[in-house]
């Protein structure tokens, strides 16, 4: 009989129905398809439909060919298997459609309603995350986006509604009096546009926490916040190459000094995530060991190898524990930073900036460190103050020990850090909540910011590209005015507080540099990295310093040092006799 041209073969119809249902419960029992491996609806579980009704349909196909007699046409088998897959992932996607469709319904009355910005990755895992939100807190309504590509795109039934451009004409329509950025990534610029717009349509602003905030990169409704002063001074994209980090850290010894600081604990932190084969951080304080050991570890009884209570001025403790310990990689945090107080007390940069890094570096060398990492600053450039002569001169000791070991001893310097202590973003916001006024040093200052975890990402980062005796100097973006930042903390807090302008301080510049005179800006690596050449010091030369000669002459000896170095060092007032 030829099945082609003849009845219904009801007989082969049946049996190859009765089969291909046997072998669908079968496949799908192997997969857990009906188990709930993935979301009903999800690309996940189209994937695992395709395989099982794809591989039914291969066991037909070949059952229906192989046979003496063709049970049914051979094309039926084909067909069948794309019309299951059609229909069972139809069904599928249309449930989960409208239990989707049926909670925003039910949430319209009691959630709010949101305008989101970003229809990229992070706005399609913010509205999932938003629809199977229980609370239904928030019920996206709207997206707006400046790709031209994604003008007619709906994330699971929301649609782009247009460009930020034109916000003001969604607000008008939608009624939304929130405004969601769903852009991770949205650097600082962006976040003072966005800031702006919304201030004008007087419309409440949620943000997600930059890419280095969010844990393992995903965006969640939970992450969402109200804008900080951070989000528009310090956001950077910064583009970390993982495997040249992991490589240097992953399996390997690494000691931080003044783990308990803010830079050092956020070393801590992020070195961590990179499965180093031991974590030994260092301080003189047994608070902040505690504090940094508790949010690694979720427990803190500090009794354990991985904190260890030390003072970088004990020469010979610091080498006693370095060749006990034996480092293969060393990050030298450990400094004393807050200008105004060493431009009082000289004598104890030169203890802890100079000579502590003296015996952190010569233990270093007597232990076989292979790669060092000096963390350095902005003042280090053109310096006129003690911190900036200090740091400038132990980049120069740095150098120094390059040259004698060989292995890669390196200085990375950056500007301020948003969220350390003594930020001046702390300090501002001390004064706001204490009713004013908000003390200014100068209305045209202007300072370098970078987030902690962006600074910390750049360092590690930098420490895997940079070459031995160098300064690897970090791009912080343009400079802020602090009048500006004064002022715009104020506005946030929705107080009226005033602005008074104290003048700049002993050893204050009006504008921070990061490169030196005669220090090329060249990025032969990395985008957002410097690199230069640093003029080498040997401790000798600041070993002798005199600390009973008085603080005049102690600044004085440092200023002469920097100079010798070539650091476009420049004249400055010397302190009065009192100090």
């Amino acid at each position: 009989m030829d099945v082609a041209s003849g009845p219904v073969p009801w007989g082969g119809v049946i049996t190859l129905g009765l089969a291909a249902t046997v072998l669908h419960a079968g496949f799908g029992w192997v997969v857990r398809l009906h188990q709930g491996r993935a979301t009903m609806g999800s690309f996940e579980e189209m994937l695992l439909l395709g395989g099982v009704t794809g591989s039914v349909g291969i066991v037909i196909v070949i059952a229906n060919t192989v046979a003496a007699q063709p049970l049914v046409p051979r094309s039926v088998p084909v067909a069948a298997s794309f019309m299951t897959f059609a229909l069972v992932a139809w069904w599928r996607a249309g449930w989960r459609r409208i239990r989707e469709f049926g909670g925003r319904n039910h949430a319209d009355t009691r959630s709010t309603p949101v305008l989101i910005f970003g229809a990229g990755d992070g706005g399609r895992q913010l509205v999932d995350s938003m629809m199977r939100d229980p609370q239904r807190t928030w019920r996206p309504v709207g997206l707006l986006d400046d790709d031209p590509h994604k003008r007619y795109r709906r994330l699971r039934g929301v649609p782009v509604m247009g460009t930020f451009d034109d916000c003001a004409d969604v607000v008008a329509q939608t009624g939304c009096r929130t405004l969601v950025v769903a852009i991770p990534s949205a650097g600082a610029q962006l976040m003072r546009t966005v800031e702006s717009r919304a201030a004008a349509l007087d419309m409440d602003l949620k943000v997600l926490p930059g890419v280095g905030e969010l844990l393992n990169g995903q965006v969640a409704v939970s992450d969402l916040r109200s804008l900080e002063v951070g989000d528009l001074l310090g956001r950077h994209q910064i583009d970390t190459d993982v495997g040249a980090v992991a490589g240097y850290l992953t399996g390997r010894r690494v000691l931080v000094t003044g783990a308990g600081g803010s830079i050092g604990s956020e070393l801590c932190r992020q070195i961590h995530r990179y499965a180093p084969a031991q974590l030994i951080m260092l301080d003189r304080d047994e608070s902040a060991l505690h504090t940094v050991q508790l949010s690694i570890q979720g427990r803190a009884m500090l009794d354990t190898p991985d904190v260890v209570l030390a003072d970088i001025r004990d020469t010979q403790q610091i080498l006693d524990i370095l060749e006990k310990r034996r480092p293969d990689v060393v990050f030298h945090a450990a400094a004393l930073k807050h200008l105004p107080m060493l431009e009082q007390y000289p004598a104890e940069a030169v203890k802890t900036n100079v000579w502590g890094t003296i015996a952190v570096l010569d233990a270093a060398k007597a232990a076989g460190v292979r790669r060092f990492v000096n963390i350095s600053t902005d003042k280090a450039a053109n310096p006129v103050s003690v911190l900036g002569y200090s740091k400038r001169i132990a980049e120069g000791l740095t150098a120094a020990a390059a040259m004698d070991t060989g292995e890669t001893f390196l200085s990375v310097r950056f500007g301020n850090v948003l969220g350390s202590r003594g930020s001046v973003l702390t300090a501002f916001t001390a004064q706001i909540e204490a009713g004013g006024p908000v003390t200014v040093t100068d209305p045209e200052a202007t300072r370098y910011f970078m987030t902690v975890q962006e600074a910390v990402q750049l360092v590690i980062q930098a420490a895997a590209i940079g070459e031995a005796g160098e300064a690897l100097v970090l791009d912080m973006g343009a400079p802020v005015r602090i009048d500006d930042v004064a002022r715009r903390l104020i506005e946030m807090s929705g107080r009226q507080i005033e602005v008074v302008y104290t003048g700049l301080r002993q050893g204050e510049k009006v504008h921070e540099e990061l490169l030196g005179t005669g220090e090329p800006d060249r990025r032969p690596v990395h985008p957002l990295v410097s690199h230069i050449a640093v003029p080498a010091v040997e401790p000798a030369t600041v070993q002798a310093i005199d600390l009973w000669s008085g603080p005049g002459q102690v600044v004085e000896t440092l200023r002469e040092t920097c100079e010798k170095m070539g650091a476009g060092v420049s004249t400055r007032s010397m302190p009065s006799a009192g100090r």
